[in-house]
């Protein structure tokens, strides 16, 4: 990846244009799947057939002999540790004795030709002997269940406890709900390039989210220092947390160092529905206690996560889910208890939303049911309830900035209607759309609404930082400043946010962004809606401290205190210019690094649940209309409108994008997209099977975005990209009950389920 430069003047609050847009939209980006090495050959992965089983023997001898191969590797050829895993080590990078999901990697292949590759794979001999899969997470920790794992089924669980411990109310509502696995979809599938250096080390350019605990993962495997394994950003298509977890980048790694020449591994789109994590399946019983007014007393839930063969990230979602899972309400009494457990499913872990969107589907849900039951208006029910600045939430955290709940789902409910259907609508307009399936008859309409919110950052005490390197030169005659990070690019606009600050705390109009890759501390995770706030603020340290040493080195020269800049002008405390920059650096160039970390976080406690666990909260509001055919069980969303607090808009023009976008994965989730799983083998990995929203389907949306800046963080800045997912579905969903009448406690919502 290429740095980046622009010239086009755009500081916080502006909408610049994107230095990557036109190229994508062109088709010109260069994606990491375009990576090419002259010298190169290919490499593919053996994956497993089988859900659970055990490997008796592994003969690559006929794989070996194909014309065009370089390499068959297995376990064996693991130099370092075989093992890899974010919060975890219990995967290994290529399995030994065990398999213990349908995919998992067995062996590797190199060739001159990717097909080559492929046929070689076809022919290495697996001895399987098929071992009893646990495939329902619902009796995962019962006692006669297979073990996933040797240290059992559980991969954690979180109980929260506040107020009475035994409350009663005079109104009580209570459901299940269960959750669909989703999938991340992302468009470019995983896909990089591993280039040995020739001197034991290798660079790998590779498509990910996160660069530094990568470079980790690979060196653990390799058995190499950090300083001979570089990791280098290419073109990210797409990411949503899939790309936390490694996929293709050791395998190729152990082919490149074995082979001496470069490899390049691109998956097709089946294999990556078995090369990443997908959204966690869940299944939720809850149950509120209020007055005869809607007024909370009491909420209780048990939330099941199903975490698939290994860990990944399902410790963090399972303390996402317990600790956001009752939504953004008021609740004196709390008695919740989530877990998540290992299965011989496909392994899941981050998406957006991260355990709060499947809880999001139950606990709105049931805000309706009490809604109906107390005769009070699904709106005035969660303004009655919402969380206020000043309220303390589940775990005792006190809410110490703008919660503005009841003005969100206030504003959405005031937002205009779509016009009603006409006598003869556009058959494109009804649900089935173009394919002719209903004229209009057995159509109804439902509104539905959904509030929600989500933490930012990484939480529980986890030391949550970034690093930013600032350089400010003379170019030509002209002040330039140069920002590197290791914060992972992934479609959200991170690069342009790199260069606002720059231009706004320096005053310079050339900024360039140096390429990301571990050659500067590291960034974290492009996750948890976090990369704004704490690269962001990475960044305006760094320039912060840039601008000092500027501002000190003038002193020195012009024998002046006081001073300040002004754009590329040094001016003294009375307002006089007294210099230019480029007078006053001439040749020399100033650079600074600063590691920066927001306030901290703490563990919750392991009997109560109790703490401050998370360093800042996101709200959002969403209003769906839906046209329902309830004769064929189709349904058209007509309008999806939202409202969310984003603190402070850096960039206007790419928060309504991230708002629009994570509305589609929403509404995906609770209209068509999921991952069937049948006895632990998927059984739609393909975009002909596996549904998701198209601009057919997408409605038209109205965005209302509130900025209450946060006084805590750079700018007042919150997250952005994953509430908008969280509270889009239920909304939704909301909307489908309203306009069937039928209960529909399950998503996706499928059309056996409004017929039935």
């Amino acid at each position: 990846m290429t740095s980046t430069e622009t010239r086009d003047v755009g500081k916080i609050g502006d909408s610049p244009l994107r230095p990557d847009g036109t190229l994508k939209v062109t088709g010109e980006f260069a994606y990491s799947s375009d990576l090419w090495h002259d010298d190169m050959c290919w490499g593919v992965t053996l994956r497993s057939p089988h859900p659970h089983a055990r490997i008796h023997s592994i003969d690559v001898s006929a794989a070996l002999a194909t014309p065009g191969v370089y390499a068959v590797l297995t376990h064996a050829d693991v130099p370092g540790l075989n093992r890899v895993g974010l919060e975890h080590l219990d995967q290994p990078a290529l399995a030994e004795d065990v398999v213990r999901y349908q995919g998992e990697p067995v062996a590797l292949v190199a060739a001159d030709h990717p097909e080559t590759a492929r046929r070689a794979a076809k022919r290495i001999v697996v001895d399987y002997e098929e071992l009893p899969a646990l495939t329902d997470p619902r009796r995962a920790l019962d006692d006669d269940a297979p073990l996933v794992q040797p240290g059992g089924n559980l991969v954690r669980e979180l109980a929260i406890r506040r107020g009475d411990p035994a409350p009663t109310a005079p109104v009580v509502v209570a459901l299940d709900f269960e959750v669909g696995m989703q999938d991340q979809a992302f468009l470019g599938p995983e896909s990089g390039l591993a280039v040995p250096d020739g001197e034991g080390g290798l660079d790998l350019y590779v498509a990910t989210q996160w660069l530094h605990v990568d470079q980790q993962q690979v060196c653990r495997v390799l058995d190499l220092p950090p300083d001979r394994a570089r990791l280098h950003l290419a073109g990210v298509g797409g990411a949503f947390g899939g790309r936390e977890d490694l996929s293709m980048h050791v395998h190729a790694c152990l082919l490149a160092m074995h082979t001496g020449k470069p490899v390049k591994m691109s998956y097709s789109r089946e294999e990556s529905f078995f090369g990443h994590v997908h959204r966690h399946p869940a299944w939720l019983r809850y149950e509120f206690g209020a007055t005869e007014e809607g007024r909370l007393i009491y909420a209780k839930a048990d939330i099941l996560f199903d975490g698939g063969a290994y860990a990944s990230s399902t410790t963090a979602v399972v303390g996402n889910g317990g600790t956001l899972g009752l939504g953004p309400y008021d609740i004196p009494s709390v008695h919740v208890d989530a877990r998540g457990v290992y299965t011989n499913n496909p392994p899941c872990g981050a998406m957006r939303g991260f355990g709060c969107v499947q809880a999001a589907f139950a606990h709105e849900a049931l805000m309706d049911e009490l809604a109906e039951r107390v005769g009070v208006d699904p709106v005035e029910i969660r303004a009655l309830n919402g969380m206020r600045e000043g309220d303390r939430n589940i775990t005792g955290q006190l809410i110490d900035s703008a919660a503005p709940v009841a003005e969100l789902i206030r504003t959405v409910r005031d937002l205009p209607l779509p016009p009603p259907p006409d006598d003869r609508p556009d058959i494109r307009d009804l649900p089935g759309g173009a394919s002719n399936t209903t004229h209009g008859e057995g159509v109804v309409r439902g509104i539905g609404y959904a509030v929600t919110y989500k933490n930012v950052g990484f939480s529980e005490g986890f030391d949550d930082y970034s690093t930013a390197r600032v350089r400010l030169e003379i170019v030509g005659g002209e002040p330039v400043a140069t920002v590197h990070t290791a914060a992972a690019e992934v479609g959200q606009g991170l690069i342009t946010v790199e260069q606002q600050i720059c231009r706004t705390e320096l005053g310079v109009d050339r900024v360039v962004v140096h390429p990301k890759n571990t050659m500067v501390g590291s960034g974290g995770s492009t996750s948890a809606s976090r990369q704004t706030y704490v690269t962001g603020g990475a960044v305006k340290a760094a320039c912060e401290a840039v601008r000092e040493s500027v501002l000190a080195l003038s002193a020195r020269r012009l024998g002046v205190s006081g001073l300040r800049l002004d754009g590329d002008k040094i001016v003294s405390a009375s307002g006089e210019v007294l210099a230019v920059l480029a007078e006053v650096l001439a040749d020399e160039a100033v650079e600074e690094t600063v590691q920066w970390h927001h306030r901290p976080t703490y563990p919750v406690d392991p009997e109560t649940g109790q703490g401050d666990a998370h360093v800042q909260y996101a709200f959002s509001a969403h209003r769906a209309v839906v046209d329902v055919d309830v004769e064929l069980g189709l349904v058209k969303v007509v309008a999806l409108d939202t409202a969310q607090d984003v603190g402070r808009a850096i960039n206007p023009d790419a928060v309504v994008g991230q708002i629009q976008g994570g509305s589609a994965q929403g509404m995906g989730l609770a209209l068509m997209e999921e991952i069937v799983v049948t006895d632990g083998k998927v059984r739609n990995p393909s975009f002909t099977d596996y549904l998701i929203p198209t601009i057919l389907d997408m409605p038209p949306m109205q965005v209302k975005v509130l900025e209450y800046a946060d006084p805590h963080a750079p700018y007042g800045v919150r997250g952005v990209g994953e509430p908008p997912t969280i509270s889009s579905g239920p909304a939704v969903a909301a909307a489908i009950r309203a306009a069937t009448g039928k209960a529909l406690r399950r998503v996706p919502v499928r059309p056996e389920h409004i017929t039935l």
